[in-house]
């Protein structure tokens, strides 16, 4: 019998961790203050990793802590004096690229489970070899593998393998860029990056230094070394057939909704393939909710080489619905304390979702302050009472289709916040 993968899902902040939990992850990756690949995501001081820790493991799941940029030799004294502080803690695994962090964390904490990182670009079983002799439990595989390589590897290595199956991604190597640093000074192998891979670009002749030249040009500019997202919903039955330990989802840095939305599909197609794996159908519901999430056009990658990453033609995203609202509270069965996130009315139609691919639709009626007044206009980060459908439970979250003429989303040149 096949073994069921774990979902690991990112947690930016403590309100992105309990909406993965709740939403059906086995595992959560997340950053501390120092050494992580997201310098700018709502990373965890000591503290707030204690109550993660905490929380996390009364749902008996699992909490991965990220260290895996790339040091150089004046941060390591701060790195060990920060290893010490972690000590106390109860973290399931630390998440780390660099060979120097590595051989760190097994001096001054030899009993933590370590997994290496995609930034280390593990590309065959020889160097799943090399990085399970050196300690570490799991590898994060690189994006450039085919399924075959994936089969091959797990064939002939035996420490624990993790593949990406949804989210941002890099077209460099494996993640490892100098883009950002030479062009902006701000190092993406020290969780700074600025993105340049998604700017603007045009070809200019060398005599002609004030001409510049569009390439494969639309209204919006030239975006040669933009990529698709990743997507691999559809290879989940081959993934679990090759032996994959853990399913990982990008997105420190993305919403709340997309982590609800995004891990509970991929929850709901993990647990139908593991029910009945001779007759999983995967559900065109599923796809359907992806959809949902503001995302850029969706690939494979290399996963099936037909598949182009690159998507050159613009870097916009699709965004069909805003997040309105999660669920705060309950008083009744159908009167519930909501939490703005972006502006709706009395007379909207909206959906309501929630774990296990529950969802609803709702006409919105009667919106009250906590102090009983009526509220026709829901404006971000106010709190008001509504009625919604029974069986709708506190962690819910609000939903609303967006205008047709709204759904694309042109990116600004300026850094993007998303996650490797």
């Amino acid at each position: 019998m096949l073994k069921t993968p774990e979902l690991l899902a990112p947690a930016g902040d403590i309100d992105k961790l309990r909406v993965a939990l709740d939403y059906g992850a086995d595992a959560v990756y997340l950053g501390g203050e120092m050494f992580g690949l997201r310098a700018q995501a709502g990373n965890f001081d000591l503290e707030q990793l204690h109550r993660a820790v905490d929380e996390t493991h009364a749902r008996n799941k699992k909490l991965y802590l990220t260290l895996n940029a790339y040091l150089p030799q004046g941060q390591m004294h701060a790195l060990d004096n920060y290893l010490e502080e972690l000590r106390g803690l109860n973290i399931d695994a630390y998440i780390v690229s660099d060979p120097g962090v590595l051989s760190r964390v097994k001096a001054v904490d030899p009993r933590r489970e370590l997994h290496l990182s995609t930034q280390a670009n593990t590309l065959n079983a020889a160097a799943c070899t090399f990085w399970q002799q050196q300690g570490v439990a799991r590898v994060n595989l690189g994006r450039e593998l085919t399924l075959e390589d994936i089969h091959s590897i797990r064939q002939n290595s035996s420490i624990g393998l993790e593949v990406f199956v949804h989210g941002a991604m890099c077209i460099a190597y494996s993640g490892r860029c100098l883009l950002s640093a030479a062009m902006t000074g701000r190092s993406a192998n020290s969780g700074a990056c600025a993105q340049p891979c998604r700017w603007n670009y045009a070809l200019v002749e060398e005599t002609r230094p004030k001409q510049a030249f569009g390439i494969e040009e639309d209204s919006g500019g030239t975006y040669i070394m933009n990529s698709r997202d990743l997507c691999l919903l559809e290879q989940i039955p081959a993934l679990i057939a090759a032996g994959v330990d853990s399913l990982k989802i990008e997105g420190r840095m993305k919403t709340l909704y997309y982590v609800a939305t995004v891990t509970r599909v991929y929850r709901a197609a993990i647990d139908a393939c593991s029910a009945d794996p001779d007759h999983y159908q995967g559900d065109p519901l599923w796809r359907a909710e992806l959809d949902k999430v503001s995302h850029r056009p969706y690939t494979t990658t290399f996963l099936t080489p037909d598949d182009a990453a690159v998507h050159s033609e613009d870097s916009r995203y699709r965004r069909s619905h805003d997040f309105l609202g999660i669920v705060r509270a309950q008083r009744s069965a159908t009167e519930f304390l909501v939490e703005g996130r972006n502006r709706f009315r009395c007379g909207d139609t909206i959906e309501v979702i929630g774990p296990d691919m529950r969802q609803t639709e709702v006409v919105v009626e009667d919106a009250r302050t906590p102090t009983g007044e009526p509220c026709p206009v829901i404006q971000p980060n106010a709190r008001v009472w509504l009625h919604l459908p029974a069986g709708s439970q506190v962690g819910d979250l609000l939903r609303g289709e967006k205008p047709a003429h709204q759904q694309w989303c042109v990116t600004p040149a300026a850094p993007i916040k998303e996650e490797r």
